[in-house]
């Protein structure tokens, strides 16, 4: 819990333009109505077109949900310097070129800057990349930012949850993400293995 004298745990989550703008949305709710982490956000150009054709949302809508918001041309903000101490950071979703410029380092907007900044400190990088099928470029960048200290994480559903409906698919690969921070007050989604009565296959 933050005291009044105590430093926030910041936390950066970052929107581009992969399909899938409900998991950043989604994501932001959580961080916002648990108050662990300080929520430093960023739109891509091609994310807020996401925004606005899959949520009928715009970048304002979200900013509320958030302590701070940078334009994304901003390479000088406090996030773009390593100095600047943060938990981390969420790439959710991640489009297919963000994951390229983050794997060779092309920081040329201040989403791959800050990136580029929570490997070389050694911070949490997760990136939930959303593009199927996937070919061998994809794949190398990924193994490329692995080898490099990040996350893939892939919004894989789970239904050993029994899902009831798109959102339930949704909370739980955005609980599991928040889970890589150590958030509490948030309802696991652990599996906790198979009920006896239904232990036949």
């Amino acid at each position: 819990m933050q005291t009044e004298t105590s430093k926030p745990r910041r936390l950066i989550v970052a929107m581009t333009g992969a399909s899938g703008a409900i998991y950043g949305l989604r994501l932001l709710e959580l961080l916002h109505a648990a108050r662990q982490f300080e929520t430093h956000l960023l739109i891509s150009a091609a994310g807020e077109q996401v925004l606005k054709h899959e949520l009928n949302l715009h970048r304002r809508d979200l900013e509320p949900l958030a302590d701070k918001v940078y334009d994304v041309h901003n390479i000088g903000a406090a996030i773009a310097s390593g100095s600047y101490k943060t938990e981390g950071m969420i790439v959710a979703p991640c489009s297919m070129k963000t994951l390229s410029a983050i794997a060779h380092g092309y920081a040329d907007n201040l989403i791959i800057r800050a990136a580029d900044v929570v490997l070389k400190e050694r911070r949490k990088l997760v990136l939930l990349v959303r593009e199927t099928p996937l070919n061998l470029i994809h794949l190398r960048n990924m193994t490329t930012v692995t080898e490099a200290g990040g996350i893939i994480f892939p919004p894989v559903p789970a239904f050993y949850q029994q899902p009831a409906s798109v959102d339930d698919i949704v909370l739980h690969s955005v609980k599991r993400i928040l889970g890589q921070f150590d958030l509490s007050h948030v309802e696991s989604s652990e599996w906790r293995g198979l009920n006896s009565a239904r232990a036949e296959f």
